[in-house]
């Protein structure tokens, strides 16, 4: 695998680093060890699939609380997003900073998002499906969200009038 920094600190690209002959390719999406070495969390402790039917649409932005707050690995299994992690940790010089990244099946591509950081992602192709892994369980009581089109953090979203949830719509303007 290659570990590529990115703007925002502990937010890292992970690439699958490919070994390729006449069938194709092989390369490991994932490896504890290697993960430990990069020094990020390489606990996985829960594992969820999103599958979306059309293009344009848009989940997030979500995370958990603390004590509960996790860390993820974000990775398009089936056609291709545009995903997005948002600095919410109080006391970064990039707080309420974000940066998008073009996952796709092709691409192979994932994207680690340490705790403190807000995620949310839009479809650009109908059927497209997003895996995490999560190194904490999921806890409802713990989960939080900020409107994705808040203008405190001035997202730019590809697809215009996205297909969003009430609860997503719903949220109120981010207060830190």
């Amino acid at each position: 695998m290659k570990f590529a920094t990115t703007l925002i600190p502990g937010l890292v690209v992970v690439d699958v680093e490919r070994r390729e002959d006449a069938r194709g390719f092989f390369g490991r999406s994932f490896c504890a060890e290697e993960f430990a070495r990069a020094g990020l969390d390489a606990r996985v402790a829960q594992c969820s699939v999103s599958h979306n039917a059309k293009r344009g649409t848009l989940r997030g932005m979500h995370w958990q609380a603390e004590p509960h707050a996790e860390a993820k690995l974000v990775r398009c299994t089936a056609g291709a997003i545009f995903d997005v992690a948002l600095d919410l940790r109080p006391d970064s010089p990039t707080f309420r900073k974000w940066v998008g990244f073009e996952l796709t099946a092709d691409n192979h591509r994932a994207l680690y998002i340490p705790p403190g950081f807000g995620h949310g992602f839009q479809t650009l192709a109908d059927n497209s499906e997003v895996y995490y892994q999560m190194s904490v369980p999921y806890v409802p009581e713990a989960s939080r969200g900020a409107r994705w089109n808040d203008p405190s953090f001035a997202i730019r979203w590809p697809v215009a009038d996205p297909v969003v949830s009430e609860r997503d719509a719903g949220y109120a303007d981010f207060a830190a």
